[in-house]
């Protein structure tokens, strides 16, 4: 072998000194280093485990939120709803009392209109019977019963007035 140029007491302390340093190094490195790789692949497993979890939680997020948003506007829609029906009970309301009111209005007017053409008649009978007594003084040239001649007056203009009805009716 020595033709070769291998040397093989060198060979043999060579094996001999790479076999006691793997058994030296699978004694005791290897089983840090592969508890070092395994604690680092238990982490990056807890790792990703608690990405997804968080991925999760934040898509459930999500939906909670958006579930919160819907009934957000609902509520804000039967909100607007409940506003719009109660504008329309106070508008309606406001009508009511404002056409309650005009026709008290109007009844009072009547009722005034009805009072003084009422209060108008009875200034005329007195007007007309004081100016029927007094022609009746010129024509006759002397002084009447004055009370006497308003009753005859009223009596009169009374049957006329049932005249006129009987005659319309």
């Amino acid at each position: 072998m020595d033709q070769l140029g291998i040397n093989l007491p060198g060979l043999i302390a060579q094996l001999v000194n790479f076999t006691l340093l793997f058994l030296i190094l699978r004694a005791f490195l290897w089983p840090r280093v592969v508890g070092m790789l395994d604690e680092r692949t238990r982490r990056i497993r807890e790792s990703m485990d608690r990405a997804t979890e968080l991925q999760q939680q934040a898509t459930q997020a999500q939906q909670e939120f958006e579930a919160q948003i819907q009934q957000a506007r609902q509520e804000a829609q039967e909100i607007v709803a409940r506003a719009l029906q109660t504008a329309e009970r106070v508008k309606a309301d406001a009508e009511g009392d404002a056409r309650k009111q005009a026709d008290a209005i109007i009844e009072r007017a009547r009722a005034e209109i009805q009072m003084e053409r009422d209060r108008a008649i009875a200034d005329l009978r007195r007007e007309f019977a004081d100016v029927t007594i007094l022609a009746a003084e010129r024509v006759i040239n002397q002084s009447l019963d004055k009370q006497r001649h308003v009753a005859l007056i009223e009596e009169v203009l009374a049957e006329s007035g049932r005249l006129k009805s009987t005659s319309h009716g």
